[in-house]
């Protein structure tokens, strides 16, 4: 199957293509231009890895043979995608069981195994990624790709912005890891990255590509725990489902329409911001304004020009999805520590990204219709706040006890693509 170029529809490139160059033409994003159509019941009768094998190869094609996709998502998705009952009418769609606890860690483990089989497709020996994150891309890249022969990571993150637990998951590692502390916020760490992928002679010497979720392989990835979700649900569940998704860049949104657009019985979607709300203001005035970028208790998802937008428009534009699908709720900082707060009382522990989306479906949700908010970090990725909001201390899982003594390796340095172009050439 052909991938295309949203911005440049006349590229067209293969999935393993779309793997390993990441973006595309004027930083267009791969898409797919047309969807299979899918025997969902038997699908969700399969066991996870199994079934994302064969989503993945309905939509990719025979280029990945489907006894080595399976191989791939065996070794990748080795951890589950919980639905955990909050109470008769809501549950919670846990996504941190991974190495680093968060749900970046599925687009991860299937990126770096995909990338794997384009390198030795592809006669490719070295491959430099650079990525942004504002929290947990990076700790998922860095585990999903560290110590991987042919590839050199680069993350860059927001100074000082990112929670320090979260922060040292991915700045301990060393080896092809290295990591940047840039003086400013994900905004600008993001636009870094697309200069950097503007400067052709620099790409091309270095063979550089992306891991955020603007790969497409990160993105099919998380389609599949939407399904897990389903899975796990009653006939009655399924028939009236609502989900909430915690949003910042968009990808994992994204992925829950495409979902939807594959045949899984979503009954509609909830794009929950907090208050660094471009897409909300969006959907509502249909004017596309950015504003600066807002520190708020959900770090991660502090992101006020969203790379995977793009996509959700080419869905409504191919009317694949329509706005009845859709919805976008902005969820400010009192009401986000109530909804940790509230969360607490029915029992659950959670943090603030999880706490924006129970909030959003929290106001949307209607008799009769059942709801699942994701769960997208473990609450003890954001310790201090969380204990803050709740008043009591919570336990640090062995993951993050293990790293929470280390020292950090990162680099810093000011948010100037020279810089940046200088640092990257020491690789080479």
């Amino acid at each position: 199957m052909l991938l295309r170029n949203i911005k440049v529809p006349s590229q067209q490139v293969s999935f393993l293509d779309a793997v390993r160059i990441g973006l595309g033409e004027q930083q267009g994003l791969f898409f797919p231009a047309t969807w299979p159509k899918l025997d969902i019941e038997r699908l969700l009768a399969l066991p996870f890895a199994e079934r994302s094998a064969e989503l993945l190869s309905a939509i990719i094609g025979d280029e990945l043979p489907l006894g080595e996709l399976k191989a791939i998502m065996a070794d990748a998705f080795t951890f589950p995608a919980p639905v955990v009952p909050i109470n008769d009418q809501i549950g919670c769609l846990e996504l941190f069981h991974g190495p680093t606890l968060a749900f970046k860690d599925f687009g991860g483990r299937f990126m770096a195994r995909a990338l794997a089989a384009a390198q030795k497709r592809q006669g490719v020996s070295r491959t430099t990624i650079v990525t942004a994150t504002s929290g947990d891309t990076g700790a998922a890249v860095a585990h999903a790709f560290f110590k991987q022969p042919g590839v050199d990571v680069v993350i860059l993150f927001p100074k000082g912005k990112i929670a320090v637990l979260q922060e040292k998951l991915f700045t301990t590692l060393g080896e092809n890891i290295h990591t940047l502390a840039v003086e400013g916020d994900f905004d600008q760490c993001q636009a870094l990255v697309k200069e950097v992928f503007n400067d052709r002679e620099l790409v091309a010497r270095l063979n550089i590509n992306s891991a955020n979720s603007i790969n497409i392989s990160r993105l099919l990835a998380q389609v599949c725990y939407y399904f897990e979700a389903v899975a796990q649900l009653t006939p009655a569940q399924r028939a009236n489902l609502v989900i909430s998704v915690p949003s910042g860049n968009f990808g994992n949104l994204t992925a829950g329409l495409v979902a939807k657009v594959l045949g899984l019985p979503i009954k509609r979607m909830i794009a929950a911001t907090n208050v660094n709300d471009t897409v909300p203001r969006y959907w509502q005035s249909g004017v596309w304004q950015v504003n600066s970028t807002v520190p708020t208790l959900s770090n991660a998802m502090d992101v006020s020009a969203p790379n995977n937008w793009p996509r959700v428009e080419d869905l409504l534009a191919q009317g694949f999805i329509s706005r009845a699908d859709l919805s976008a709720q902005v969820v400010d900082e009192e009401d986000t520590q109530f909804g940790v707060r509230r969360l607490w009382q029915e029992g659950y522990l959670s943090e603030p990204h999880a706490a924006v989306a129970y909030k959003a479906l929290k106001r949307e949700l209607k008799d009769g219709e059942y709801g699942l908010f994701l769960g997208t970090a473990h609450p003890a990725k954001f310790k201090e706040p969380v204990e803050n909001i709740l008043g009591q201390p919570i336990a640090l899982p062995q993951a993050l006890a293990a790293v929470a003594g280390e020292t950090s390796l990162a680099g810093e340095m000011a948010a100037d693509f020279v810089e940046l172009r200088k640092f990257l050439l020491t690789l080479e």
